[in-house]
């Protein structure tokens, strides 16, 4: 007996594809993450992601990009997808299968107002609130996916403003890493990369005397690249 046809056409249960939005700031020395609390049953006022369900005309990533807008009012900013999460009891509303991406933004860069439109909320990430659903699994494997990238790729630049000090910048890996770094290895490894251009300007709110400012130097980064080269900190 030939096997039994199915007729796709026929099947009337509906499966939706969704983004889910991990979106990382840095700000006073700490990593943050956008959350809101969600506006629709079931789970209402949960804290959640910042998601949406793909539209039939726009590309995954172009979903991803618009939520991000939508929330923030940022565009043009480092997004990278994750990976699927489709366990078929993981959204108790919806046969739901999330792609999840996540976003590095400047936290000086948002728009305040789009976020309080949202009821959006920054949280440190040793402070997160109980997510719903699998977001907290979601965010887990973007903490451990930024570790990753960052030993090859300058992301954690994304995280900064244009200028910057030395100490931010330890800072800011500490808080990826999420463990204390050695100020003078530190200082000597990443000077030592030559992708850092020093400018004859300082920051003094930490101090009179002040630390001179940098900024990246995107080209011989990309010389950096080609040769390999491990970007973790010791």
């Amino acid at each position: 007996m030939a096997p039994e046809t199915v007729d796709l056409y026929q099947i009337k249960e509906k499966m939706y594809v969704a983004t889910d939005c991990i979106i990382f700031g840095f700000h006073q020395s700490k990593l943050k993450l956008l959350v809101f609390k969600r506006k629709v049953s079931p789970l209402e006022g949960e804290w959640s992601l910042i998601g949406s369900f793909v539209r039939l005309d726009e590309d995954l990533d172009i979903a991803g990009q618009r939520v991000l807008k939508e929330t923030t009012g940022l565009e043009n900013v480092f997004m990278q997808q994750l990976r699927t999460y489709g366990k078929k009891d993981r959204d108790p509303g919806y046969r739901c299968i999330s792609v999840a991406q996540y976003a590095l933004i400047r936290i000086d860069d948002y728009s305040e107002e789009l976020v309080e439109k949202h009821g959006a909320k920054w949280y440190e990430i040793g402070d997160l609130p109980e997510l719903i659903l699998d977001h907290n699994q979601m965010v887990q494997d973007a903490l451990e996916q930024l570790k990753q990238n960052a030993r090859y790729k300058p992301i954690g630049f994304e995280l900064l403003p244009e200028k910057f000090t030395i100490p931010q910048l330890q800072a800011l890996y500490e808080a990826i890493y999420q463990r204390e770094l050695d100020a003078r290895n530190f200082r000597k490894k990443v000077l030592s990369l030559n992708v850092l251009e020093k400018l004859d300007e300082k920051d003094k709110s930490s101090s009179k005397r002040g630390a001179f400012l940098y900024k990246f130097n995107y080209e011989n980064y990309q010389n950096l690249l080609t040769a390999g080269y491990n970007f973790e900190f010791s």
